[in-house]
């Protein structure tokens, strides 16, 4: 493996700056995080983060899960009972994201209401154009 002499990290290439973005794009997708949080405690299914992940849609749900499955982030394991159902699970790799994401979910949670008073103290200057 190649590394650099100051951090000792993998060398990287002139693409993978721009490769890092598919990344992030998981890790910055409201949706993506829900997803892997519901799944901190072991295997769901389906319905469980449907009913868990306020405001997510069927279709937006399947989409997740498939692009988080595709990803390596999860596992889909279907079960050959009747009726049959099928469960997902954090891969080691999806755990590891877990942790990584934790701070930034708890931040959120922690900051709401504050964030709150700050967007109706915006909203409420004269000077200031009302948000969307």
């Amino acid at each position: 493996m190649n590394t650099t002499s100051d951090d000792q990290s993998p060398a990287t290439g002139p693409d993978d700056a721009c490769r890092t973005r598919v990344v992030l794009d998981i890790v910055g997708d409201k949706w993506s995080l829900l997803v892997v949080r519901q799944l901190k405690d072991g295997p769901r299914r389906f319905t469980e983060l449907k009913r868990a992940i306020d405001g997510i849609s069927q279709r937006m749900l399947t989409v997740k899960l498939r692009s988080l499955e595709r990803d390596g982030i999860l596992t889909r394991t279907v079960h050959n009972v009747m009726p049959p159902h099928v469960s997902y699970e954090l891969t080691e790799m999806g755990g590891t994201l877990r942790e990584a994401t934790a701070p930034l979910l708890e931040w959120s949670v922690a900051h709401l209401s504050r964030i709150d008073e700050a967007r109706a103290a915006y909203d409420a200057r004269a000077d200031t154009p009302q948000a969307p």
